[in-house]
Order: C-alpha cells, then sequence, then structure tokens
C-alpha cells in the first residue's frame, strides 16, 4: 500500500509539475527551428507554457468548484451569513470569497444581493474583496508559479485585508447601498444539471477572462525575457521606499484578474521587485480595479465608496511593506 500510494503521488507531483509540457514545448521549438537560448525561443516558450498550463487549471480547478457551489445557491449562502454578523460573520463572508472564480466586477451583483437581503455590511464587504482578490483555482495557480510559502501569505494576508477593512468602514456608518430586485426561488439541480452547470460555468469564465490572461502572459514573457533586471529593481526593488505606492497605483487602471495578473506579477518578482511590491500589485489590479469601482459608484454612497477605496489601499501598502521587511522568510 505504500509503494502504491508512493507511486501515485510521484504521479500527480509529475501531472502538476507541468515537466512533460516544458519538455514538450522545447521539442517542438526546437523543431521549428528556433535555437535554444534564443530570444524569440525563450520569448515563444514562456507565452505558451504559462498560457496552456493556466487554462488547463482554470478550466479543471473551477469546473471542480463551480460543482461544489451548486450545493450552495446564493439563496442558500443569504440565509447561512444571515444569522452571523460580527468578527465571525466577516471571517465567513471573506471565507466565502475564496470558493467563488469572480473576477471583482462579477462580485458586485451578488455583493449587491447580499445587501439588498440585509445582510450585515461589514460581512458583505469582506466578501466583497476577498472574491477577486484569491479563490481556489488562482490559489492553485500561485503555488504553481510562487511555492506554497508566498501563495499561503498571499492568500492569508488577503484575508486579513478583507476582515479589517469589512470592520472599519461598518463601524465608520456608512452603510448606504441602492437595492436591486429579489431573486427568484431556488430549485435544487439534478446531478446531470450540476455538472451541466458546472461545464458551462468554467466555459463562461474562460470566454470572459481569456483575452486578459493572453495579454497577462505576453506582458510576463516581454519581462521575463526582454526587460532589463537592472531597469526592474531600480524602480520596483524592495528597498525603495515608493515601490509598493507605485505598485498600488500602477494597479488601479489595469482592469485584470488574479490568472492575468499572476504571470505579471512573476516576472517582476523574477527580474528583481520586491516580494510585496508584487503582492501589492497583484491586490490592487484585482481588488481595487477602475472598472470595479466605477461600478460600485452606481450602489454605493459617495463616502462609502471612498471608505471603501482608501481602507482597501492602505492595507494593501502596509501589507506590501511588511512582506518587503520580511521578505527572506519566504524566498
Amino acid at each position: 500500500m505504500k509503494d502504491i500510494l508512493g507511486a501515485l503521488g510521484n504521479f500527480l507531483k509529475e501531472i502538476f509539475s507541468f515537466s512533460y509540457l516544458d519538455t514538450g514545448l522545447s521539442r517542438l521549438l526546437e523543431a521549428l527551428g528556433l535555437e535554444l537560448g534564443s530570444k524569440i525561443f525563450s520569448v515563444l516558450h514562456f507565452f505558451l507554457y504559462d498560457s496552456i498550463k493556466i487554462f488547463f487549471l482554470l478550466f479543471v480547478l473551477v469546473f471542480g468548484i463551480s460543482y461544489i457551489q451548486s450545493y450552495f445557491p446564493p439563496q442558500r449562502t443569504k440565509e447561512i451569513l444571515g444569522s452571523m454578523n460580527g468578527f465571525w460573520g466577516r471571517i465567513f463572508g471573506a471565507l466565502l470569497g475564496i470558493l467563488t472564480p469572480f473576477c471583482s466586477c462579477s462580485s458586485i451583483p451578488l455583493f449587491i444581493g447580499f445587501c439588498s437581503a440585509g445582510l450585515s455590511i461589514g460581512v458583505t464587504l469582506s466578501f466583497l474583496i476577498m472574491s477577486p482578490m484569491a479563490d481556489l483555482a488562482s490559489l492553485a495557480i500561485l503555488i504553481s508559479e510562487f511555492g506554497y510559502k508566498i501563495a499561503l501569505a498571499y492568500l492569508l494576508s488577503g484575508l486579513v485585508i478583507a476582515i479589517l477593512s469589512g470592520y472599519i468602514i461598518e463601524k465608520l456608518g456608512f452603510v448606504k447601498i441602492t437595492a436591486i430586485k429579489a431573486t427568484a426561488n431556488y430549485t435544487s439541480p439534478s446531478q446531470k444539471e450540476r455538472i451541466k452547470e458546472a461545464k458551462n460555468g468554467a466555459k463562461d469564465i474562460i470566454k470572459r477572462v481569456w483575452l486578459y490572461i493572453l495579454l497577462g502572459v505576453a506582458i510576463g514573457s516581454f519581462i521575463h525575457n526582454l526587460l532589463p533586471q537592472n531597469l526592474v529593481e531600480s524602480v520596483l526593488g524592495a528597498d525603495l521606499w515608493y515601490s509598493v505606492l507605485l505598485a498600488c497605483v500602477v494597479g488601479i487602471p489595469m482592469y485584470a484578474d488574479t490568472f492575468a495578473a499572476i504571470p505579471v506579477a512573476l516576472a517582476l518578482l523574477e527580474k528583481g521587485a520586491g516580494l510585496g511590491t508584487v503582492l501589492s500589485f497583484l491586490m490592487s489590479v484585482t481588488a481595487l480595479s477602475l472598472p470595479s469601482l466605477v461600478m460600485l459608484s452606481k450602489v454605493m454612497s459617495p463616502r462609502l465608496l471612498a471608505a471603501f477605496v482608501i481602507t482597501l489601499s492602505l492595507g494593501i501598502i502596509l501589507i506590501g511593506y511588511i512582506f518587503n521587511a520580511f521578505a527572506y522568510i519566504f524566498i
């Protein structure tokens, strides 16, 4: 039994290390006449390898998560969250965000629905912040690209920011949210319907993000293979006091989900950007994107939106400086 489990573990490790993909793409590019180690070889290999790996993980993981979520529709989630308030309610709201593979703009309608159902603003804000910042699918890709220590540090940091931001904003008393119509009654689907919905859900997410993923991988490939390391270090190095601020500000106008931002962040880290700087960039791109803020301005009062942006920004910046100072623990 021990030998069987060991063999199974080695097989899974081989599958999810994607070493076979790395080798196969290298042979393909060499067969096409590209010289191993050349710039064009490196750029194309990085682009193809990361694109295929991310799309594969995205489909498989989102399919599985969507299937599990079919047992927890919004109506049932509202019932569960409705009985929770205070500290544990905010924790549960943030953890629920991890289980939802949505970008920020996709999370907003569900957030509004929770508010309209009378859920605590602190709980719903914790969900809204955490949902686009990290989910199970993006966590798996983060582990694959950065290693489990950095991935878990990113996840725990996001949870702290989501929980504390929800608490602070709720205590400030800015609770005005525009209501929306109640959702229709929910009917429990059959197993066949659950599988079909999970497959459609995975396809739908890929349709919505594929262009951003390819663009993110292309940018990451450019940074990794063509951008001089000393240039990245001179702008985003961990020893520069303004690097975290710059990463946060630059990330806001860039609309992308975690899947598209990860290749860019990895390339920046490999080129000498500070760990905290990279994490701040990831968080600001996903949780503070300009399109999501525009959407929130339609349903939040100006004071609530300002409190949301300021509180979340300060949390992201603080996390960035902390991880720049203690990066040696994780790298």
